[in-house]
């Protein structure tokens, strides 16, 4: 069994120089290609269920899917709650099997954002699980704007909370189909200066490659949620299955052959971040 927490998984990269990636998943497909992709990378990983994941798929079905692929997987898999938005939310996560939960408190006013994750961490640590919390707001590519993380309050906020890991805003979006200009790095060292705790970052598909991975050797950003990217790299594998034969209705077929295009780019993020190598039962 090589189910993992966040902090079983974050720590380690914390101290070898490197970051793990948090894989947005949607459906089966995408959920076995990572697992395929740790795998073949050696990789630990952390599969993520978000909003757009659970509107789809009830929470108690992702929990066991997640769970059964990270029991057999010969890696290290996290099963993490992505943005839960209440108490209740990140309980019916745990409830429901997730090893690691994200409550997302950031539009809350800086004391309920506290409190709220402060209650979430207790309640996921008895549960012998994983919080990740947020300070400061991360916007969207052409929608809510971003309102960055200030280091002072970022001291206060995993201090006050006993989070296992902090997701901040330096510039970073979410929903990125291209790589910007990087991230706020003077803001980062500040917040670095306030913490140790493990960071995160949410929209990592839009941070340069060059950028990403010399962040996650040299800084305490040690996790990078990666899902746009991906999601394209099955939507482009999915327009080419349907075109190879327009009369071809069988779904399993279709869909089965996106799993190679997604695992290749899910190893491509493995690799960029020098993940590859640190999952070995064992080292994570």
């Amino acid at each position: 069994m090589t189910l993992a927490t966040l902090a079983q998984v974050l720590q380690p990269a914390i101290k070898g120089g490197y970051a793990v990636p948090g894989l947005v998943c949607l459906g089966w497909e995408d959920m076995r290609a990572y697992v395929a992709a740790a795998e073949d990378e050696q990789a630990p990983i952390i599969l993520q269920a978000g909003p757009g994941c659970r509107a789809h798929t009830p929470l108690p079905i992702l929990g066991r899917m997640l769970r059964y692929l990270a029991e057999e997987a010969s890696v290290p898999v996290v099963v993490h709650l992505d943005h839960g938005f209440t108490l209740d939310e990140c309980r019916a996560g745990l409830d429901a099997g997730f090893s690691s939960v994200m409550v997302d408190g950031s539009k809350l006013p800086l004391q309920q954002n506290i409190d709220l994750t402060a209650a979430v961490a207790e309640m996921a640590h008895a549960a012998g699980a994983s919080c990740e919390g947020e300070i400061g707001v991360v916007g969207y590519a052409g929608g809510a704007p971003s309102t960055g993380t200030d280091p002072d309050e970022a001291g206060r906020f995993a201090r006050d909370t006993g989070i296992d890991a902090m997701a901040i805003s330096i510039g970073n979006l979410h929903l990125q189909q291209t790589a910007r200009n990087g991230l706020d790095h003077e803001r980062l060292r500040a917040i670095e200066a306030m913490t140790t705790v493990p960071l995160v970052i949410h929209g990592g598909s839009g941070v340069p490659l060059a950028e990403r991975a010399r962040l996650a050797a040299t800084s305490r950003i040690a996790k990078f949620n990666i899902g746009t990217e991906l999601r394209m790299a099955f939507g482009k594998a999915l327009r080419e299955a349907v075109a190879r034969d327009a009369a071809r209705f069988d779904r399993i077929a279709i869909l089965g052959e996106t799993e190679p295009a997604v695992r290749t780019a899910a190893r491509a993020v493995i690799r960029n971040l020098g993940a590859a190598g640190q999952g070995r039962v064992g080292t994570a």
